[in-house]
C-alpha cells in the first residue's frame, strides 16, 4: 500500500498543491486514493478541492473527534469525493485545538488507568484509527496526508501513521532545508517517535533558471542520501490556477483555466489558457513523481501512461516507460 506524508518545514514549497497533484496522478494510475487534510489554516487542501462545507461548524463530526475516540457519527461519513475522483477527509477548525483536546484526554485516561503520562501512546492514535479500527488498507490503494507544518502532536501522529515522507524543498532563500538539515529532521523524528521513517524522495520545487537555483538543484541531484526523481520548475501561474479551477494541475490544463482581466475585473474561466509545452512537461514530471513513489518506494503496479483530454485539442498520450508523447484525435 502507498502511504506518504508530504511535508516541508518551510513555506512556499507547493506542499499542498503537490499533495493534490500526487493524489490525482495516483488516482489516474488506477489507485483508489484517500487524502487526509490535517492543515487547519485557510488555503489548504480542503479549499483547493472545494469540499468541507462544515469545516467551521463546532458541532460537526470531524477527524479530530474520531482520533480522540469521541466520534459523533460514522467514520466513512467524513469522507468526500472530489470532482477528480480522489477521496478526502476535509480539514476542520477543531484541528487547531488538537493538542489541548489531546491533553484533556491524556489527563482523564491516565488518571482512570493509573498510568504515567509518559506511557500514554499520544502519537499512535491516528495509526490506531486508520489501520486497526477502520482497516483502510482493505479499501484504499493509497493514503496521503497534507499535514500542519508545526512539529507538534498532529504532525507526529501523521508521520507515525504513514511512516514515509515526500519532501518538497525550495531552491533558495531563508529557512530552506539543506541536505544536512533534511537528514537531521528525519533523524529527530525517528528518535521522537521511536520508529523508522522512510524518505521516499526530495522534490526541488519552484526552480528557476538562475545560477543559484541550478546549483541548488544540482546539489540535491548529486547526493546519494536520498532520491530526487524530478525537479519542478517555477510554474507559479499553473499552481495558482489550481485554486481557481478547484483541482489539480491536470484539471487546469485539460479545462484550460486562466485568470485574466475582463471588463475591468480579474476573472478566472476555463477554455482560456494556452497549452504550453513547458506546462505539459510539468504535468509529465508530476506524473513521474507519483509513479516513482508508487513503484520505486512501494513496489506497486500502476499505469505508466498519462492521457490528457485537453479542451479543443487532440488527446495527448505520454508513456513513462517509452518516455515519449503522442497526439491522437479524440473520438
Amino acid at each position: 500500500m502507498i502511504t506518504a506524508v508530504v511535508y516541508s518545514e518551510s513555506g512556499g514549497t507547493y506542499k499542498t498543491t503537490m499533495t493534490a497533484n500526487i493524489a490525482v496522478a495516483l488516482e489516474r494510475m488506477g489507485q483508489n486514493t484517500l487524502v487526509l487534510d490535517l492543515d487547519p489554516q485557510e488555503g489548504n487542501l480542503t479549499s483547493l478541492f472545494d469540499v468541507g462545507e462544515r469545516r467551521g461548524d463546532p458541532d460537526a463530526d470531524n477527524l479530530v473527534k474520531h482520533i480522540l475516540d469521541m466520534p459523533d457519527g460514522d467514520f466513512h461519513d467524513l469522507i468526500e469525493t472530489t470532482a477528480e475522483g480522489v477521496d478526502i477527509i476535509p480539514s476542520h477548525d477543531m484541528l487547531s485545538d488538537f493538542t489541548s483536546n489531546l491533553e484533556q484526554k491524556i489527563s482523564y485516561e491516565t488518571g482512570m488507568q493509573n498510568m504515567s503520562r509518559e506511557e500514554y501512546p499520544r502519537y499512535e492514535l491516528l495509526y490506531e484509527l486508520l489501520w486497526n479500527k477502520q482497516e483502510l488498507h482493505d479499501e484504499y490503494d493509497a493514503v496521503l496526508i497534507d499535514p500542519n507544518a508545526r512539529a507538534e502532536d498532529l504532525l507526529y501522529n501523521a508521520i507515525f501513521a504513514l511512516r514515509t515522507l515526500v519532501a518538497p524543498v525550495k531552491p533558495a532563500g531563508k529557512g530552506n532545508l539543506s541536505l544536512e538539515g533534511l537528514e537531521e529532521l528525519v533523524g529527530n523524528m525517528e528518535s521522537q517517535l521511536d520508529i523508522e521513517i522512510g524518505l521516499s524522495c526530495v522534490v526541488p520545487s519552484g526552480v528557476g533558471q538562475t545560477n543559484a537555483h541550478r546549483q541548488y538543484q544540482q546539489q540535491f541531484e548529486d547526493t546519494e542520501a536520498f532520491a530526487t526523481p524530478v525537479t519542478i520548475g517555477n510554474r507559479e501561474s499553473l499552481m495558482d490556477a489550481m485554486w481557481e479551477a478547484r483541482g489539480s494541475a491536470f484539471k487546469v490544463i485539460e479545462e484550460r483555466w486562466k485568470t485574466f482581466e475582463k471588463d475591468g475585473k480579474m476573472v478566472s474561466e476555463p477554455g482560456q489558457r494556452r497549452v504550453r509545452d513547458r506546462e505539459i512537461e510539468t504535468l509529465q514530471k508530476l506524473y513521474e513523481l507519483a509513479w516513482f513513489i508508487a513503484t520505486d518506494t512501494f513496489d506497486a503496479d500502476v499505469d505508466p501512461v498519462l492521457e490528457l483530454e485537453i479542451q479543443d485539442h487532440k488527446k495527448k498520450i505520454i508513456s513513462l516507460r517509452e518516455a515519449n508523447t503522442t497526439e491522437v484525435t479524440t473520438a
